[in-house]
């Protein structure tokens, strides 16, 4: 049984002003607090019997059995898959990671939820643990981009800085990776094991600021060659594709 109280408190975290003001965000379904459970313990759980009957959580974790009607409305999902749980969020802005000792990847406002989503995904599987954040990026702990990463929220951190103060307070051999239209084909450059690969806005690309920062421009070409084709591909599967040239053996 759960209150209408607690569904009206789960349902304004969609708002980020609550999550902040909160400091808690809302996962669902089994992958997605199965994962991190096993990095956070949850605040709160809203469960299916079926799904509370194989686990365990200690005294400070507030569980609410319900039925599939209740979860209904607490989720934000179309179709609830038997979990909602509210994790606390962690603050990871001041520990900046160095781009001279891994592959990091810089968002330069990248605004949908579900592309922010894929691309945490998208690292994970490409073994990137870090991601750096304008502050006009999406908000990591948006219930649809939770929703997107499909757990790997739980193994990628995210920071959210001054993208130009962080570029710039790398060391000045760390190669800065830009996707381009003047840039060099991705396909036959050499590409490092480290540095910083900038992926821009949906509409508007790297932002002028950030763009004089690359250091090593880079290009994903359309085929054959000047073909007409789509004018651009969609953020996500461009940093994909980029990610899995920099994990290519040469």
């Amino acid at each position: 049984m759960i209150s209408k109280a607690k569904i009206k408190f789960i349902h304004q975290l969609e708002h980020k002003k609550q999550r902040v003001q909160q400091q808690l965000f809302v996962a669902e379904g089994p992958k997605v607090v199965g994962d991190l459970i096993k990095k956070s313990t949850p605040r709160l759980v809203v469960a299916l019997d079926s799904w509370l009957s194989s686990k365990h959580f200690d005294s400070s974790v507030e569980v609410c059995s319900v039925t599939g009607d209740e979860l209904r409305k607490v989720s934000f999902l179309q179709h609830p898959q038997d979990v909602v749980a509210l994790f606390p969020i962690n603050d990871n802005e001041e520990i900046l990671p160095n781009a001279s000792k891994e592959l990091i990847l810089a968002l330069d406002g990248v605004q949908d939820p579900g592309n922010l989503g894929t691309i945490i995904r998208i690292a994970d599987w490409f073994g990137i643990s870090h991601i750096v954040c304008s502050q006009t990026t999406a908000d990591v702990y948006n219930p649809k981009v939770v929703q997107a990463t499909m757990g790997s929220i739980a193994r990628v951190t995210l920071h959210y800085t001054d993208l130009q103060t962080y570029i710039g307070s790398q060391k000045n051999d760390v190669p800065v990776y830009g996707t381009l239209l003047d840039g060099n084909n991705i396909y036959k450059d050499t590409l490092s094991q480290n540095g910083i690969i900038v992926m821009g806005n949906e509409g508007n690309g790297i932002s002028p600021e950030i763009r004089r920062m690359v250091n090593h421009r880079i290009l994903i070409p359309n085929y054959p060659e000047g073909r007409d084709t789509a004018e651009s591909l969609n953020v996500a599967i461009a940093t994909a594709i980029t990610c899995a040239e920099f994990r290519r053996p040469k």
